[in-house]
């Protein structure tokens, strides 16, 4: 099979281009890693990670960063994604 042409490969990328991003099903996915990291992968491009203790520790200051995200959102401050 030959190498497709360069005009070829233009038409594709237009034909991608048309079809816009790739859309995530916004599931969520956790893993351990070598060193005993957890990474949460599905919040954004990059997984985040934690150890235990600090998963923990983020886990009982929900309440606290509810509340905080609520009062930072009616005030303006926050970016939210648009529907």
């Amino acid at each position: 099979m030959s190498e497709p042409s360069y005009e070829e490969l233009k038409a594709r990328v237009a034909e991608l281009e048309k079809k816009g991003p790739i859309r995530r099903t916004g599931s969520l996915e956790f893993r351990v890693g070598e060193k005993g990291g957890v990474s949460v992968y599905g919040l954004g491009r990059f997984p985040v990670t934690l150890y235990y203790e600090q998963w923990v520790r983020l886990l009982d200051a929900s309440p606290d960063l509810r509340k905080f995200l609520e009062e930072n959102k009616a005030e303006g401050k926050l970016k939210l994604k648009e529907k």
